[in-house]
């Protein structure tokens, strides 16, 4: 993995400026303390030379990582009025393409339709590390627009950008194993955001068996840093609960022909990546490529916890005694009905 990552990152050396801008020249174009990030904004877009307007972008990043939350709230606000859509220019060229319907008149339409924070945003992510910088920039514009929703048009132009910057065409898909560099297996550790792993000695239960894989997208621009990881188990039989899987006896021998591939975890690892989707494509990539190296294996499923159900059953149990034997019988992992009766309930739920 490693080396094709390599391969990627070598493609755009030129992007990686700190490699060959001598930083007295940075201090004698700019004065490196002075500037506020709204100075160093405007003088990127009016920047016409791309090696002055790369060196500014990474100004304004590490501008950036220097704000508290007060501070960042501002620089959103900034994004949200200084840089959005001329309402004046968008009518007038809604008007023009009205009367004059050709590629002209279209393409004035579609450019006064974008807010200047987008071409902003484009700038910065040249820089070396933009792209998984933006990411973290966009993680604290959702956590900022909770408590202040205009800023939600922001939020557009992240998840337009990122969609484009994350197609599926520039993600790799990569096994991950007891083998895979170390600094990585940490970072699966980190993420994992289904069934916790909670030592390195767990984390190898999951990786090393023959009959376990994990695999996960990665992205030229964001590193070593996965995207998105799924967790496999190849089993003789769909499992009852993700305990046979998690809490296996480590003797238990993998089966010679499994017939059943169960995907029993998938993390999202950034939260700054919300709404764009990885999952989907990495399990249909996942299950191709262990249907050719398994041939046999007849069923694909997924054992995901249901969000609130465990709470709601709880409240339930208050008022009714069938919930409360329902519940004791759960956590027991007795009865041979109790499947039954959980999709009775569950049905309701839904």
């Amino acid at each position: 993995m490693a080396n094709s990552m390599q391969f990627f990152q070598d493609l755009m050396p030129s992007l990686r400026i700190h490699r060959w801008t001598p930083s007295a020249l940075r201090k004698h174009l700019f004065k490196e303390e002075t500037e506020t990030i709204e100075s160093l904004c405007r003088m990127m877009m009016n920047s016409d030379g791309e090696y002055s307007s790369l060196l500014l972008a990474e100004r304004i990043l590490n501008a950036y990582e220097k704000l508290g939350e007060a501070e960042r709230l501002d620089f959103f606000k900034l994004l949200s009025t200084e840089y959005d859509v001329d309402a004046d220019d968008l009518k007038a060229a809604a008007r023009a393409y009205a009367q004059e319907s050709d590629a002209e008149n279209l393409l004035r339409v579609t450019a006064a339709a974008e807010p200047g924070r987008q071409e902003l945003l484009r700038r910065i992510n040249l820089v070396s590390g933009g792209t998984r910088r933006l990411v973290k920039m966009r993680e604290h514009l959702l956590a900022a627009i909770r408590e202040n929703p205009e800023l939600k048009k922001i939020d557009t132009d992240f998840h337009h950008l990122f969609n484009a910057w994350f197609n599926r065409g520039f993600l790799l898909m990569e096994p991950l194993d007891w083998t895979t560099p170390a600094h990585i297996l940490e970072k699966i550790i980190a993420y994992e955001a289904v069934h916790e792993i909670e030592s390195w000695s767990e984390l190898r239960s999951r990786l090393e068996p023959a009959d376990r894989y994990c695999y996960g997208f990665f992205h030229p621009s964001m590193e070593d840093e996965p995207l998105v990881f799924v967790e496999v188990a190849l089993t003789d039989n769909i499992p009852r609960g993700i305990g046979e899987i998690l809490h296996r006896d480590p003797a238990t021998e993998a089966p010679e022909n499994p017939s059943c591939a169960i995907f029993y975890s998938i993390s999202n690892c950034h939260r700054g990546l919300a709404g764009v989707s990885f999952g989907n494509f990495l399990i249909k990539q996942v299950a191709t490529s262990l249907k050719l190296r398994f041939p046999q294996l007849k069923t694909f499923s997924t054992i995901s916890p249901v969000s609130g159900f465990r709470r709601w059953l709880e409240l339930q149990a208050e008022e009714r005694d069938d919930v409360t034997s329902l519940l004791a019988e759960f956590d027991a992992e007795a009865g041979e009905d109790l499947q039954l009766d959980l999709e009775k309930f569950a049905a309701i739920y839904f």
